[in-house]
């Protein structure tokens, strides 16, 4: 198999494991308690692969401040999109069918899919190791961020037919994100490489801090949610210390 046909294989583990997450949501009813902890498991998971293994390997370059400035960047750029989704959102809700926030939500995650998807395809590109680790590690929390999309939907009022439709199409952000991370950057140098990989974590970092945990907060506010998201930090980082890759 070609190195792209391994990236493409790659990203299809965590968009297997968010379909199997939302498909968990069809089968259990779905309280605001539970939605909150799997949204604040993801968010654990999402900050571990950034802090322990995106930046550490992306400030390896010289200059250095070159990829801290990306991660920066990153995170603005999703701060622009957030504005305007929520500008889309705002009109959305005012539609009589009432399911503009769980289509908001499904949009976050579609948008952080994308961004796994880079993630894997840049890594592969900075080394086929991290690329295999990137693609490990997000598995576990695409499968509470699948069941979150899944429940917000539900709870919505969205039929199942287009749920479960909807729930395959995450198949689609994660593969064209690997694909663009892969093909546009496997001859680029690697300081470009590394930049690229800080601003997707930056990206990624700020759909935490400003979607999933509000959202987790919104379901369901409870004193173990910081449990839930330490859990899931400490989840990747026994799959970066114990899984051979």
């Amino acid at each position: 198999m070609t190195g792209f046909g391994v990236v493409l294989l790659l990203a299809a583990l965590p968009a297997v494991a968010n379909f199997a997450g939302g498909l968990v949501a069809e089968i259990r009813p779905v309280s605001g308690r539970t939605l909150g902890f799997a949204l604040h498991a993801a968010a654990g998971i999402v900050i571990a692969v950034v802090g322990l293994e995106v930046m550490p390997r992306a400030v390896e370059t010289d200059p250095a401040w070159v990829p801290m400035l990306a991660f920066v960047a990153g995170a603005g750029l999703f701060l622009g999109l957030d504005a305007a989704a929520g500008y889309l959102q705002a009109r959305a809700t005012r539609q009589p069918n009432g399911g503009g926030s769980g289509w908001a939500i499904y949009g976050g995650v579609a948008l952080d899919l994308f961004s796994d998807g880079v993630l894997i395809g840049t890594g592969s590109v900075v080394d086929p190791a991290l690329g295999a680790l990137l693609a490990i590690g997000q598995a576990p929390a695409d499968v509470p961020e699948g069941f979150a999309a899944a429940a917000t939907l539900r709870r919505a009022g969205v039929p199942r037919r287009r749920r479960l439709l909807a729930g395959a199409g995450f198949g689609v952000p994660i593969l064209v994100g690997a694909a663009l991370g892969y093909l546009a950057l496997r001859e680029a140098p690697d300081i470009v490489s590394l930049s690229v990989l800080a601003f997707t974590g930056g990206a990624l970092l700020s759909v935490v801090i400003e979607e999933m945990v509000p959202q987790a907060h919104d379901a369901n506010e409870s004193r173990w949610d910081s449990l839930f998201l330490v859990a899931g930090f400490a989840l990747f980082a026994a799959i970066s210390v114990y899984v051979p890759v």
